[in-house]
């Protein structure tokens, strides 16, 4: 663990995933996958949900039709899961502990961008009812030009655009693929949520359960909010 890194130090420009770190959508991204594949009388694999974090859902709808022996069903999945996901989304849109705290502290003080591998339109929709979107200068996502995470660009698309080298921006990341795709950009980590066992465990340089953590938001408003 490299704590250090963070705590002791203060970034030029943070740049956000949105998924499960800003907004508490990944009960959604589950209650959909879950409705798609019994949609399609298929059953979800067991630790399917877990293997999916993160995952663009271009891929998960891809990973969907592997894991069930369905390939033939890869564009009816993909475009089943993103509108069961995109209609509860719209239900009930709910930031994560702390998220909004930290967003409207940082804003004041620093360039803020999002990367993530939902489409743009969804990312904006959700920032916008929580009242955040007006916070961030940039919101990168994959398209045809930007590999979706855990390839690194989203990360530095949103570095580049904040206008500061990779390793002077901070990633703030729930999933094990993102954290990659940030570590692959030259960012530099917090992980939110249970600190994994083992090696995944060492992909952050520091941990938080959440971003309400005490000890985050001593450290924002010493090293952010100057």
């Amino acid at each position: 663990m490299t704590a250090h890194r963070i705590l002791s130090w203060s970034p030029s420009a943070i740049v956000f995933d949105c998924d499960g770190t800003l907004m508490d959508t990944e009960r959604h991204w589950q209650e959909a996958r879950n409705t798609t594949f019994r949609s399609f009388g298929l059953k979800p694999p067991a630790g399917f949900g877990e293997r999916a974090k993160g995952v663009h859902y271009v891929e998960c709808g891809a990973l969907m039709a592997e894991e069930t022996g369905k390939p033939d069903l890869v564009d009816d999945l993909t475009e089943t899961l993103l509108r069961h996901f995109t209609a509860l989304v719209d239900e009930d849109p709910v930031t994560m502990p702390g998220a909004s705290a930290l967003v409207r502290l940082a804003a004041r003080h620093r360039p803020l961008a999002v990367a993530s591998n939902c489409p743009r339109e969804m990312v904006e929709s959700c920032l916008d009812r929580a009242g955040l979107l007006g916070c961030f200068g940039h919101v990168v996502v994959a398209d045809e030009d930007i590999r979706p995470k855990p390839q690194p660009d989203v990360y530095s698309v949103a570095a580049r655009l904040c206008g500061v080298p990779p390793e002077e921006a901070l990633a703030v990341e729930d999933s094990l693929t993102g954290m990659e795709s940030a570590r692959r950009a030259g960012l530099r980590v917090l992980g939110t949520g249970p600190c994994p066992p083992g090696p995944d465990g060492e992909v952050a340089d520091l941990w938080v359960s959440s971003l309400a953590d005490p000890d985050l938001t001593a450290w924002a408003r010493t090293h952010i909010g100057v």
